[in-house]
């Protein structure tokens, strides 16, 4: 009762007051701009706001869509990310205290939408929490919400039903807490049951409030993972920065400015567990873009913006530099990318990742598209935008930070609404006079983007909350994602064991892949997988299951075989995924696979780094496998390249008996037939020597010696490199 009559309050002044506001907000601004133009005597460089309704007509879509007004200010204000709970409840983190100076920081708060005269917009907001410092993100966990507000991940929960947050619990701390363009945010539920989060590589050493025995974990250059259900957290690959898409298998996407899509190639676990790979074969991130950095924008160049762009080409070229900026129609503010898995726009869109530029006040859509030759997507446009935007506008104060999919299958576009929405540290001091940073900072809009058919969208209002076990097990089969993953997101946490049965059917059974994914990793978040799951998932017909199953085969040594044939499957991406998850496993039965991996996959850095990443893949037992496969045979640049790479990591791993080993084996014949064989094993040998414990500059140039005469008589500097090697103490 006491929440219905906070909302039937809140809601009758926002009625009463609604056009008032309006007609006093962008009366308050015209008249603001008259002072302006009679006061300078020209006009102003930067144009005044729109009421929501006239910006959305500036609109230009390149299909069949358009937008609906789901939210504005007042109720929403620097609105930068949106999430729909379990009842459908929109709750949106408005970023009031953003590029403010940190006497008036704390000013970001949380509030929950609701639409009571269910026209599909929203006329009531509940303040969900306030007073919060650079909140950015959440996702809702445990009927709460989880809160991304640098330095911490905290989680807040309404236990009385009066619509605001009672219950606040700080679980990590230490998180970056600079440039807010850069701090801990994206929390976003994989389908692999891990939270995931962009943390942009900054440093810190975040701790777990819940453990506090457990050690702190140093985030430079990673981003960040947690599962709340089983107390762990651990880095993972990174760096992303606003805007992380998550797809139906688990591939993981993230923006970053003038970079704006880019694709997890590699877990970071496994290139950590070999800390002697060479820096080259560290990669785990790919720009999968084939477009970039070209973006089509129909607004105008901001003053500010076309003068710093001339000054600093004048001075690259006064300088002579091989250098140009460009002031538009390139990438340089990407934002918030986020995959499309709802069900209401036409098929062919299912599966896009959609990113704003805010800077050039669009929204722009990519294609993921797999190959047979790579182990990540590749980012095509769609056909009819090779020269124009999914969404572009006149506009100038049209941000579209961020974006969401509600339970309506829909698009949502979070447009933060400002006049400048860049840092003022980026812009000279002389430019700065005429901008007003605070412009906007009582506006936000959200739309609604649907189908031009769409006839008066209604609000959907799932009650997943109150669902049964059964019933949240059938939603794992809805065509919309959202359903899918709050689905196993709620089962998760209830932990009701009675359904594993209908699980276990349904994985069985089921005729779509997705649906068949949910409900391995629903049976793995309950502890009810075993090896004959896993291996009937091993050869499953869909790739993305085999991919999956891979990496949950790696806890299951009765899997090791079938993991085995993985590494040979027809999809690049199963074979890849398959060879990082053998090498988990510390038998040397794994050899000869890995062996024939290189033979098959060794001109793919990827696959050269995933083999050399385990234990067993950098052995020399792993060249003699090679070897008798006659790798040597045939010379290959790549095969030159994976010689010195083996060759660095076993000398920085510095153990005595296979140093000795590879020295003696690069002394064969088997491997001396291959022109530049010897010479790479010993640039190799050098480089991962030099990395050592106990080696003096004097010895450093000694071995740098040695590489500079393995060109001419790679034999003898064989030789000269086991000589001084004796002198040291290997392992």
């Amino acid at each position: 009762m006491k929440m219905q009559k906070n909302y039937l309050n809140y809601n009758m002044m926002i009625n009463s007051f609604r056009g008032v506001l309006k007609k006093c907000l962008y009366a308050t601004t015209a008249t603001a701009l008259i002072v302006l133009i009679s006061s300078c005597g020209q006009k102003s460089k930067y144009p005044g706001p729109l009421s929501p309704e006239e910006s959305m007509k500036t609109f230009q879509f390149a299909e069949n869509f358009k937008a609906e007004i789901f939210a504005a200010e007042p109720l929403v204000v620097d609105p930068v990310t949106m999430q729909f709970d379990e009842e459908g409840n929109a709750y949106v983190v408005g970023m009031l205290d953003a590029y403010k100076p940190d006497s008036v920081k704390g000013k970001g708060k949380i509030v929950m939408l609701k639409d009571l005269n269910n026209d599909g917009r929203a006329d009531t907001a509940i303040v969900f929490a306030d007073s919060l410092r650079e909140a950015s993100s959440i996702l809702p966990w445990k009927g709460g919400l989880l809160i991304a507000a640098a330095p911490n991940i905290m989680y807040y929960k309404d236990t009385d039903g009066d619509g605001r947050a009672d219950q606040k619990e700080i679980i990590f701390s230490g998180f970056f807490t600079g440039n807010e363009e850069a701090q801990i945010t994206n929390l976003t539920f994989g389908v692999d049951n891990w939270i995931y989060a962009n943390n942009t590589g900054q440093a810190g050493e975040v701790t777990f409030n819940r453990m506090p025995g457990a050690p702190r974990l140093k985030m430079q250059g990673s981003d960040f993972r947690f599962r709340l259900d089983r107390n762990q957290f651990e880095l993972t690959t990174g760096p992303g920065q606003f805007g992380l898409a998550i797809d139906d298998w688990g591939h993981r996407f993230f923006t970053a400015n003038s970079l704006h899509i880019r694709e997890v190639v590699a877990a970071r676990r496994y290139l950590d567990r070999n800390p002697y790979l060479p820096s080259d074969l560290r990669a785990a991130v790919f720009n999968i873009s084939d477009h970039d950095p070209l973006m089509y924008q129909i607004s105008e160049t901001p003053y500010w913006r076309q003068v710093r762009t001339d000054r600093r080409n004048k001075d690259y070229q006064e300088n002579h530099l091989d250098r140009v900026e460009y002031a538009r129609d390139h990438f340089t503010a990407a934002s918030g990318g986020t995959f499309y898995g709802g069900d209401a726009f036409p098929e062919e869109y299912y599966g896009n990742i959609f990113t704003g530029d805010v800077s050039g006040n669009l929204v722009h859509r990519d294609i993921l598209v797999a190959t047979d030759s790579t182990p990540y997507y590749i980012a095509q446009r769609a056909e009819q935008e090779k020269s124009k935007e999914f969404l572009v506008t006149t506009d100038t104060w049209f941000r579209p930070a961020n974006f969401s999919v509600g339970p309506d299958g829909n698009l949502y576009v979070i447009d933060m609404y400002r006049q400048h929405i860049e840092t003022p540290v980026s812009i000279p001091d002389d430019l700065e006079t005429d901008m007003d940073f605070n412009a906007g900072n009582t506006m936000g809009r959200i739309y609604r983007i649907v189908p031009q058919s769409s006839n008066g969208t209604k609000w959907v209002k799932p009650d997943l909350k109150n669902a049964t076990g059964e019933q949240l097990v059938a939603a794992l089969s809805h065509k919309n994602q959202w359903w899918r993953i709050t689905a196993q997101r709620l089962l998760l946490e209830r932990q009701d064991k009675t359904v594993i049965p209908q699980v276990k059917k349904l994985f069985a059974e089921s005729s779509d892949p997705r649906t068949r994914l949910h409900a391995l990793y629903v049976l793995e978040g309950m502890d009810a997988l075993d090896a004959g799951i896993v291996k009937e998932a091993l050869k499953d017909p869909a790739a993305g299951i085999r991919e999956n199953a891979a990496i949950l085969a790696e806890k299951f040594p009765a899997c090791l075989a079938s993991l085995e044939q993985l590494t040979e499957d027809s999809a690049i991406r199963v074979a890849y995924q398959a060879t990082l998850s053998l090498g988990e496993y510390k038998d040397k039965a794994i050899i000869p696979w890995l062996a024939k991996t290189i033979l098959r996959h060794g001109q793919s850095k990827w696959f050269r780094a995933a083999v050399l990443s385990s234990e067993a893949g950098s052995s020399v037992e792993l060249l003699d496998a090679l070897t008798k496969n006659g790798f040597a045979d045939k010379a290959e640049d790549w095969k030159t390249d994976f010689y010195e790479e083996l060759a660095e990591t076993i000398g920085a791993r510095n153990q005595k008996t296979q140093v000795m080993n590879l020295l003696q084996r690069a002394a064969q014949a088997a491997v001396t037939k291959m022109p530049g064989a010897q010479a790479a094993i010993v640039k190799g040998l050098v480089a991962g020597l030099q990395h050592i414990e106990g080696v003096n500059d004097e010895i450093k140039g000694k071995l740098k010696a040695i590489t500079g005469a393995a060109g001419s008589d790679a034999a003898k500097a064989l030789e000269d490199i086991k000589t001084l090697y004796s002198g040291l103490t290997g392992k």
